[in-house]
Formats: structure tokens, C-alpha cells, sequence
């Protein structure tokens, strides 16, 4: 715990603690010090009043003493102020006092010296002189006294030294100085830590790093590698050969170490025969040499920095002697164009070969390329000619570069080439290829005439003419059709086009051949099969079989009053000629005189009551069943459904009597009767026409059989007779059904129910009838296409129809 020093006087206490204390710690015992009693202290309700500054300092009146209530940072409380206090007043009542206390705060070396960079860069030549002075930033410290900033220390100290300079107001100014000169080329870079240190306990200090770059002066001149270099070069070499490489170093820096070298020969022509490349020394030829004339030369070269420093060295060359003359390779005949047809040893090219050396220098041989077709020939001293050595193929080879290079044996050998280009023509020996060995496409029925359906392609590796492939449609024929009625073929791009609108209902598919035929001589062709596949669209609605929906008589399925749930009531019977699920089919109650009374199945159309029926039911039901297919868009088909709820038929005969009245009446209904009318008479006299033509035609023919003596047998049409007749009337009507074998397909097969019950309105008569129909349909007849077995809903009750 600090000491904590006081000094008693008449009404005034004062303390002394030091900054930081932890809150609640004691600051001093005011009631011993103050001469007062603690029970004083209680019952004057003692305080602590500090005015408008903050409350650093609380009163504990149980105890009398002062404890710390805030902990007290003396920099931020005084700054620089010393000596640093805090004054307050303790203030009794009854009677009323109070008693002036001062708490002085000492400081605490709780801060370390610290600078406002933590790094400084200085750019200094290498020429600066010995004691230039470089200010240098100073550090602060918050502490007072000895607790504050006291010393720097610089290191390392090889080049600088650092300097203090008292200010009058008592802060030091902080200088570095140069006391060793600098030297680029050893040291470009130093790096100095300046430290400050206070003299509190414990000590504190703050560092700061000084970057120095050294700035380099033109103090050192360049230095050749070696006084004397050598080369040698050929009497034949080439202008820009390259002779040797001379290299001068410089430690300075920049444009002080950039070096420039340069030739220095006068009285020769060494510079019209050698240079020097003055950016990196190299030695290059750029004149002509000849052994015969100079064996050797001496050049001497010089380097220079920016400075205008320099050295110099010599550069001895020595020319050798070669065998400078190469064959000479003379053309004596040559073919350019040559048929891919052409036979083995054909001559393609006559070669004459020169050399004026002597001896082994004047010995040639010649030789071409590997892997070619072709072969050289040694006909006679220096003479060669160029031949076929295999069959030539133009698809794998259209041209050939020859190369022919031809070396002497001289050392080192010469040798000189010739490059022959040679082109192969083509003959008509590949037939086109298609792309594949056969084609399938698919064209979406009722499509414009003149359609692009499909391009096959094929290719002929023949060229120009050999190559032009054409496009033929050949002969044949579908369903006893041309093809050329289906499909055309373009001569040239092989794109097929569709000749007419094709209806998936009356041909899914069909196959045909195209040739590909070359413009060759004799021309070159190929065939392949290409399968058209018609895809089927939802061009058909549906077509309802049952119930069939008359003009003039009402019919009407019955439902005796006794009927349970789900009781089948009848069953419409529809038909797609569409394919896929253009065809699946699905029923649905549009609207019903009792929608709770009737459902109909979604997908077999079944009409079944779907609650008990009783007396309050109306004896004539109405159901209007739209039957949708599932192509997109969907097509539809709407049949009425007339149900009789009743026990026996006399009970509906009054309310069916006057039912095909019944009117729908609409916008247009003026526009439906006008539109009737016109109709009904163009029907009427047509069929008066066809009436009087009939009477007169039947009038002649009974007029030549009462001339003749042929016995008259009367006619009565098959299957007249009413028979199987059941229930309360004497006639039955036998209706018939059609439907798909499954929806996939478009076919038919219809069949036939036998001897079913079918309640007949018609509004001219009062009664009712049933009529017994067995003949069978045009499509059960022997040549019909299509037979099925009867429909499978034949056993309804007499007082209704089955599907």
C-alpha cells in the first residue's frame, strides 16, 4: 500500500496518494484527523461536496474515514500540472460546518515513452561529409518528474552518433550525426533503432526505426575481366557472327555502373570488318574474311561509365581456313504436276551437280528426305535423277516438298540443298461416304408442304470435280405411292424437303434411299436407307360412340327409385384416332339437373349415382359429360345424358312428353334460326329432287318387269324381322358401340350389344316402342378390316342401356 502523508490544521486535512489506486482503498481516517467523533459524523449527516468536479473521493460516515470511490489517472486529471490535487469539503448539519480537505495525487511511471512514427527513412549520399547533423523526431512521455522521458539511445553506432540539445523549455531536441563516411558499394541499406527511455521504476522506453538508403556517386571506373581475350572465326562465316564477348564490371550504382564499349583501332580496317556491341560487349563480323589475304587480326576495345571513367583490353582473332566452295545443284528438267495414277520409276526431275574444289573437297553425294515415295538415282558422274518409288496416293498426300541436299567430303564438309514441289492430280478413285450408315428423322404431322425434314450428308475425298457430290432420291415407292409424292431431295445440299402434309393417322412412317453420286468420270456413288417417323399432334377431338345423340326421338336411360349407391347408370363411350396421350382420354360432369346425385368416372366415363335415390328426385335428369383428350392443347366432346328416375315406364311418359321442347336460349339465338331455316329448305328440295327421281326410276323398272316373263319375288331387306322383344314394349333397339383396343392407337374396333333396353321418346306420338336391331355393322361384314369381340358391357337391365 503507498504511504499516505496528511497535515491537520484548523478546519483544513490534507492527503497525499498516488495515482491508480484501486477503487475502495483508503485514502485517510478524516473523523481521528479532524478531531471529530464518528457518532458526529452519523448524526450530522456528513458528505462529501466537491462543487462541479468530479467525485474521486467518498466519505464512509460508519467508519469516519475516506476510501477511494473512482480510480484516478493523474495524466488525465492534471496533464503536465504538478503538483496535481484534488480539494472537496466535508459538510455536517445541525449544527451546520463543513471542513476543507486536499488530496494531492503523486505520479506513478505507468507510461512509457512512445513516438508518433514508428519508422523514419533518411535518403543520404555516399558523398556526405563527415558530422552532417539529421534531426530526428522526439518521443513523449505523459509522466512527470523522473518518471518522464529521460535518455535516447541510438544503435548500432558504426556510421552515426546521436546529440541531445537542451530547449528553454527544458524538452531536448534529438540530432543523429555522420561520423563515418558512407560507401554505397558496401552497405545500400542501413537500418538504425532509436530508443527512449524514462527514469521510473521500472524503467520504460519506445523505439522507432530509422531506414537509411545510401545515394550512390560515379567514385569507381570499370574494370575488363581480363586484359587479353581471344577468338577465332571461320574465313566463311556469316556477317553478324558472333566472335567472342568482352565484359568490364562497375560497382557503382545506376547510370554511375552503366558501361559503354567501343572499338579504339585507327590505321587499319579492323572497324570495317568487327564491331562491338556497346551495350554488352559482344564482338560481331561484319565484314568479309578471307584466309588467303589476313590470318588474324588485333582489336582493341574500350569501356567507359557515365562518368567518362575507363578501361581497355585487346581482342586477338585468328581466321581458319575451310573448305569454302559448296555444291552447286543445277536443275536440268523438272516436272511440277504428276497423276496419283502414275506407275513406279517414273521420272520426276533431272539433277546436275557441280563443285569446283578439288579432290576429297570435290567429292558429292546427294540425298532427299525419308519417308516419301520417292527415289534418287545415280545415272552418271554428277548426274541424278528423281523417280517414283511406290504408288502415289492424292487423299493422303496432295503435294510433297522434296528436299535435295547434296554434301561434299570435305572437312568440314559443304553441302548445298534445292527444295522440289511437287503436285499429285487426282483421279476419280473414292466414292462418297455418308456421314452414317443410316438416317432417321421425324417430322411433326400436318406440316407445310416444302418443309426441311432432314440433311444427310456425304463426302467424297476426291478433290474439285472427283469430289462434287450430288443428291439423288431413288425410285420407290409407299403404300403403292412414289416416294417422290412424299419427299424431294436437294441435288446439292442434300437437305430433304417434305412434297406434302402428312396426317400421322394414315402413315406413321416410310423409308427411302438417297445416292450420293461424285462428278467423277466415270462417276463414283453410295447409297443409304433414310426412315422418315411421323409424330402425331392433337388434330382430332374426341369422337363419343354412346350415347348416340338423336335428333328427333329422346332417349333416355332409366333409374328405378330403388337404386343403391353407385349404381351404374350408363357408361358414354368416346373414341380419339390420336396416338400416345393425345388419345388418353377423361370424362368429366359439366353440369346436371342434381350435381348430388350423379358422378361420372374420370377415366371409363361411367355414369353412377353417388347417393341414395328417393321420391323427391325429379323424374327427368339432364347430364351434360365433356369428354377431353390429354394432347396439349386438349380437344373435347360434349354429349347430353337424359336419365329417367322411375320405377316402370308409364310413370315418365307425361314428363317426358314435352322434354325435347325445352329451349336453350342464347345471344345468337336469332342467328341459329336464320341459319336454320336456310339449311332445312336447302334439304327439302334436295331431297324432293332425289324423291321424284327415285319415283320416276322405279316407275321404269316395274314398267320392263311387267313386260317380261320373269316370276316377281319380292324383297325384304336382311335382318328385318323384331324378335328378342322384353319387357313392358314390343320393340327393343340394339345400338352399336365402337372402341380403341388401347389408346396408343388409332384403330377401331367396334362391337355390338345384343338385345338391349332403350327408352324411345317421340314428341309426335303418344306412346312408346322397342325395336330389336341384329344386323350387324358394315364393319362386321366378311371384307370389313377389322373385327372385335362384342362389347363388354351387355348384360344391363332392361330399363337401361350398357356401354
Amino acid at each position: 500500500i503507498n504511504t499516505i502523508s496528511r497535515r491537520t490544521m484548523k478546519r483544513q486535512v490534507s492527503y497525499s496518494i498516488p495515482e491508480e489506486m484501486a477503487k475502495g482503498s483508503l485514502v485517510g481516517n478524516i473523523a481521528q484527523d479532524l478531531g471529530l467523533d464518528v457518532k458526529r459524523l452519523k448524526l450530522g449527516n456528513a458528505h462529501v461536496y466537491s462543487g462541479d468536479s468530479r467525485e474521486y473521493i467518498e466519505l464512509n460516515s460508519e467508519r469516519g474515514v475516506l476510501l477511494i470511490k473512482e480510480r484516478i489517472d493523474r495524466e488525465a486529471l492534471c496533464g503536465e500540472t504538478t503538483p496535481c490535487a484534488v480539494h472537496f469539503q466535508i459538510v455536517l448539519e445541525n449544527p451546520m460546518e463543513f471542513y476543507s480537505v486536499t488530496v494531492e495525487i503523486t505520479d506513478i511511471n505507468d507510461n512509457a515513452p512512445t513516438f508518433e512514427k514508428n519508422e523514419i527513412r533518411f535518403i543520404i549520399s555516399e558523398s556526405a561529409v563527415v558530422g552532417a547533423k539529421f534531426d530526428l523526431e522526439r518521443a513523449v512521455d505523459s509522466d512527470v518528474g523522473t518518471n518522464s522521458l529521460q535518455s535516447y539511445i541510438l544503435k548500432p553506432t558504426d556510421h552515426f552518433l546521436l546529440k541531445l540539445h537542451s530547449q528553454a523549455d527544458g524538452t531536448k531536441n534529438v540530432e543523429m550525426i555522420l561520423q563515418k563516411p558512407l560507401d554505397r558499394e558496401k552497405n545500400e541499406f542501413i537500418s538504425l533503432v532509436l530508443t527512449a527511455v524514462d527514469g521510473g521504476e521500472p524503467q520504460m522506453s519506445g523505439t522507432m526505426q530509422i531506414l537509411i538508403t545510401v545515394l550512390d556517386v560515379n567514385d569507381n571506373a570499370p574494370v575488363f575481366t581480363q586484359p587479353i581475350y581471344k577468338g577465332t572465326v571461320a574465313e566463311n562465316s556469316a556477317k553478324g557472327t558472333i566472335v567472342t564477348d568482352v565484359s568490364a564490371s562497375d560497382v557503382d550504382h545506376g547510370l554511375n555502373g552503366k558501361i559503354t564499349y567501343s572499338i579504339t583501332n585507327t590505321l587499319d580496317d579492323v572497324r570495317h570488318i568487327f564491331e562491338v556491341n556497346e551495350e554488352n560487349g559482344e564482338v560481331r563480323l561484319i565484314g568479309l574474311l578471307d584466309y588467303e589475304k589476313k590470318r588474324n587480326f588485333q582489336i582493341n576495345v574500350r569501356a567507359r561509365d557515365n562518368g567518362g571513367l575507363t578501361d581497355s583490353c585487346k581482342v586477338i582473332v585468328d581466321v581458319v581456313d575451310i573448305n569454302d566452295n559448296e555444291p552447286t545443284i543445277k536443275i536440268m528438267s523438272k516436272s511440277t504436276i504428276i497423276s496419283e495414277s502414275a506407275n513406279a520409276n517414273t521420272v520426276v526431275t533431272m539433277i546436275n551437280i557441280q563443285d569446283p574444289d578439288s579432290g576429297e573437297n570435290g567429292k558429292v553425294q546427294c540425298f532427299i528426305n525419308d519417308k516419301i515415295p520417292f527415289l534418287l538415282k545415280s545415272t552418271s558422274n554428277n548426274f541424278y535423277s528423281l523417280v517414283t518409288d511406290s504408288d502415289l496416293d492424292r487423299e493422303r498426300a496432295s503435294a510433297y516438298n522434296i528436299t535435295v541436299t547434296c554434301s561434299d567430303e570435305g572437312v568440314p564438309s559443304l553441302s548445298s540443298s534445292v527444295t522440289l514441289t511437287l503436285q499429285i492430280s487426282d483421279v476419280n478413285d473414292n466414292a462418297p461416304v455418308f456421314e452414317r450408315s443410316s438416317y432417321e428423322a421425324y417430322i411433326v404431322e400436318n406440316n407445310t408442304p416444302g418443309l426441311s425434314i432432314f440433311t444427310v450428308k456425304a463426302r467424297d475425298a476426291d478433290w474439285n470435280q472427283n469430289a462434287r457430290v450430288s443428291y439423288i432420291l431413288e425410285d420407290s415407292s409407299v403404300n403403292g405411292v412414289p416416294v417422290s409424292s412424299y419427299v424431294s431431295v436437294s441435288a446439292d445440299s442434300g437437305v430433304i424437303h417434305a412434297v406434302r402434309s402428312f396426317d400421322y393417322e394414315q402413315i406413321k412412317d416410310f423409308h427411302f434411299r438417297v445416292k450420293a453420286q461424285d462428278g467423277g468420270s466415270p462417276p463414283l456413288s453410295s447409297n443409304v436407307t433414310v426412315k422418315i417417323l411421323i409424330q402425331d399432334q392433337n388434330d382430332n377431338p374426341p369422337q363419343v360412340l354412346y350415347p348416340v345423340q338423336t335428333g328427333g326421338s329422346l332417349v333416355a336411360e332409366m333409374v328405378p327409385r330403388s337404386a343403391d349407391v353407385g349404381y351404374l347408370v350408363t357408361k358414354v363411350v368416346a373414341v380419339d384416332v390420336d396416338s400416345g396421350q393425345n388419345a388418353w382420354l377423361s370424362y368429366k360432369l359439366q353440369k346436371a339437373t342434381d350435381r348430388a346425385l350423379f358422378e361420372v368416372g374420370l377415366q371409363n366415363g361411367e355414369i353412377r349415382t353417388i347417393r341414395q335415390v328417393t321420391d323427391k328426385d325429379a323424374v327427368k335428369q339432364r347430364l351434360t359429360v365433356i369428354v377431353e383428350d390429354n394432347g396439349q392443347p386438349s380437344r373435347s366432346a360434349t354429349v347430353i345424358v337424359n336419365v329417367a328416375v322411375a320405377d316402370s315406364f308409364p310413370e315418365v311418359l307425361s314428363e317426358f312428353t314435352d322434354f325435347t321442347h325445352e329451349k336453350d336460349y342464347n345471344d345468337n339465338l336469332t342467328f341459329y334460326l336464320v341459319l336454320a331455316l336456310a339449311v332445312v329448305s336447302f334439304l327439302f328440295i334436295t331431297c324432293l329432287v332425289v324423291i321424284i327421281s327415285v319415283k320416276i326410276y322405279r316407275w321404269r323398272q316395274s314398267r320392263i318387269l311387267y313386260h317380261s316373263s320373269l316370276p316377281v319375288i319380292p324383297y325384304y331387306p336382311p335382318r328385318y324381322s323384331d324378335t328378342l322383344g322384353t319387357g313392358n314394349l314390343q320393340h327393343v333397339y340394339n345400338y352399336e358401340v365402337c372402341r380403341t383396343t388401347e389408346s396408343r392407337k388409332s384403330d377401331c374396333n367396334f362391337g355390338r350389344a345384343g338385345s338391349q333396353n332403350v327408352l324411345i321418346m317421340d314428341p309426335s306420338s303418344t306412346g312408346t316402342m322397342q325395336r330389336t336391331q341384329n344386323e350387324k355393322s358394315i364393319l362386321d361384314e366378311p371384307d370389313s378390316p377389322l373385327e372385335s369381340p362384342p362389347s363388354p358391357a351387355a348384360s344391363l337391365s332392361p330399363y337401361r342401356s350398357l356401354m
